[in-house]
């Protein structure tokens, strides 16, 4: 069953210095850079996702510091497609179900457990695919926000650790 591993907005944003620092990103972004890892090894795809404002200044305008994806996620990416979002869902209005052509199971991680990744998960756009959230490659911006939002999707699909990838 060929998969994809999908890394949602893994930006400066969301770090220490940035407009909108998470829960330990630090930490989740190691576990994603080990997880990009396992999943090339074992021959999924990498797709990165990176949002960007839609009126072009503020938080995430293209071009600022804040926007870049991080650079140890490019490193270890290898070229990977990045898909451009300016709504909190991944498939909302970009090429990313073209990305995911003879994909069967869509593994999602990311930034903003509560809205990206929630919203990305579940959008009627993904319904092709076996979908299943990497629980512990995921934040947001307090540890109970990003519990009650994994314990609410845990209600609607699979979730999983990243020792499964």
């Amino acid at each position: 069953m060929p998969r994809a591993l999908l890394v949602i907005d893994v930006q400066n944003e969301y770090f220490p210095g940035g407009g909108l620092p998470l829960w330990e990103p630090e930490e989740v972004e190691s576990r994603i850079l080990a997880a990009i890892g396992n999943a090339r090894a074992k021959g999924d795809k990498i797709i990165l996702v990176r949002h960007l404002s839609r009126d072009g200044s503020g938080l995430f305008a293209e071009g600022s510091h804040g926007a870049s994806i991080r650079p140890g996620i490019l490193a270890v990416s290898n070229a990977a497609p990045i898909v451009a979002k300016h709504f909190a869902d991944a498939f909302q209005d970009t090429d990313l179900s073209g990305h995911l052509a003879g994909i069967d199971e869509l593994l999602v991680c990311g930034m903003m457990t509560q809205n990206c990744v929630v919203f990305t998960a579940l959008s009627r756009l993904s319904d092709p695919l076996r979908v299943r959230v990497v629980s512990d490659l995921c934040t947001a911006p307090s540890e109970i926000v990003h519990r009650i939002a994994l314990g609410a999707l845990g209600s609607k699909l699979p979730l999983m650790s990243s020792t499964e990838i």
